[in-house]
């Protein structure tokens, strides 16, 4: 098992609501499983979040459907890593940053821990920036006022934080909701051609050959499978308070895989049907550039001939910002306490976070303008693809070894498929590398 070292204080993971939620006393297994329902959901908002619409729209009105199929992957990839974390956050009851400060030297873990604050940061510009665009387009506000007004978020955190962490699941569920509802009506509107559609989730090696269709692969990989949320999943599980013995741990994975799972196939859902609207919208009608999210709102009404399908996406995005926003602070919390031990208090950590987050985008826009926010989104979820194997490569490690996991290592089938996704991973980094370098 994992082993503080010496001289360091031994705390759980997000003290404050560590073991917070009560297991019943009595009931069924359904009544069990809803106390577990909820982590994957927090989860599954970093699968939805302003990045990966910027991803989605460029694929799809560029390429139509031909990228459907790294979606699907991204989220086969995503059920499979995510599973691996709360394996590790309910056996050894320690999160991915604590694991690697067991395991690491205090140099490697320092590095990790920069490396993982810049996933966090490039995953809180794509908020910002979401947001903000959000703003601007359902109310006029202008973009640099919308960065500003990001930062008032940190007020709204720290009271559902003060309520307990159900209120906080809860929230992140309305808000999913009402997502799904309105992307449910631009499918609608859009009318796709269903067999073009099934034909793009069908791999092909074109989008290896074809390198502005590789970036934007591993943007959506990026955008999809983030950092952050396997150090998130493996600490906000351990808010249930499961009998801490073998049966007690066994049933616990069984029902939070059950969240995870589902959650995730929540987000797959959305994840496509932005794609799909972008596809049979965009790219239907000789509109292949459209990579700004402005662009996709102003479109859609006299595409789909209403101006209710605008006000829906937009609704959309910023229901997804604020989302992303919740789970982006709490990761922040994770990794800084687990990796190097500091902890700040919630208010500070947050704005830490969003001021590292907002410098980038405000001297972006300034320079740039505001046609440069798109641009910026994408290259926000690169990074984080980028910064994705550093995350991995320690999971599917400590996972696997039968010396921290005991009886819960990873099965034979579990590890070659574990190995194998950190190895497509890297193998697409270190090509994307090569090939902006134009070394390939």
């Amino acid at each position: 098992m994992f082993r503080e070292k010496k001289g360091s204080t031994l705390l759980p993971s997000l003290p404050e609501v560590f073991r917070s939620i009560k297991l019943p006393s009595s009931g069924g297994r359904w009544r069990r499983m809803m106390v577990f329902m909820g982590p994957g959901l927090l989860v599954a908002v970093g699968y939805m979040d302003p990045g990966n619409w910027a991803t989605d729209i460029a694929a799809g009105s560029k390429f139509g459907y031909s990228l459907l199929f790294v979606v699907l992957l991204s989220n086969l990839f995503a059920i499979v890593l995510q599973y691996l974390s709360i394996k590790l956050g309910i056996v050894a009851e320690r999160d991915l940053a604590q694991a690697c400060r067991d395991s690491f030297s205090k140099p490697m873990n320092i590095f990790l821990w920069i490396i993982t604050e810049i996933a966090i940061a490039a995953t809180d510009l794509a908020e910002v920036l979401g947001s903000a665009i959000a703003l601007q387009l359902l109310f006029n506000i202008p973009l640099m006022w919308g960065i500003g007004i990001t930062v008032l978020d940190v007020m709204v955190i720290l009271a559902l934080q003060a309520k307990g962490f159900r209120y906080i699941e809860a929230i992140i569920g309305a808000l999913i909701f009402t997502i799904i509802v309105c992307f449910g009506f631009e499918i609608i509107r859009s009318q796709p051609e269903v067999a073009a559609m099934l034909k793009g989730y069908i791999p092909h090696k074109q989008a290896l050959l074809n390198p502005e269709m590789l970036y934007l692969a591993i943007g959506i990989l990026g955008a999809t499978v983030m950092p952050h949320n396997l150090y998130l999943h493996s600490s906000i599980i351990q808010t249930r308070d499961y009998p801490r013995t073998h049966e007690g741990k066994k049933m616990a994975i069984k029902y939070a895989t059950w969240d995870s799972t589902t959650s995730l196939m929540l987000a797959f859902v959305i994840n496509s049907a932005i794609l799909i609207t972008a596809a049979s919208t965009f790219y239907q009608a000789g509109l292949h550039e459209v990579k700004e999210i402005q662009d996709a709102y102003k479109l859609l009404t006299p595409l789909l001939g209403t101006t209710l399908a605008s006000i829906f996406f937009g609704v959309a995005l910023l229901a997804s910002g604020q989302n992303s926003t919740i789970t982006g602070t709490l990761a922040g919390q994770i990794v800084m306490e687990g990796f190097v031990n500091i902890r700040l208090k919630p208010w500070m950590r947050r704005l830490v976070t969003r001021l590292i987050a907002i410098i980038p985008a405000v001297l972006v826009i300034f320079y740039f303008g505001e046609r440069s926010a798109g641009k910026l989104l994408i290259f926000s979820q690169v990074i984080l693809s980028l910064q994705l194997s550093f995350a991995v490569i320690p999971l599917v490690m400590f996972t696997s070894s039968k010396s921290k996991m005991g009886k819960f290592v990873n099965s034979n089938f579990t590890k070659i498929i574990s190995i194998l996704i950190a190895i497509i991973i890297l193998s697409l980094n270190i090509y994307l590398i090569f090939s902006e370098f134009g070394w390939v």
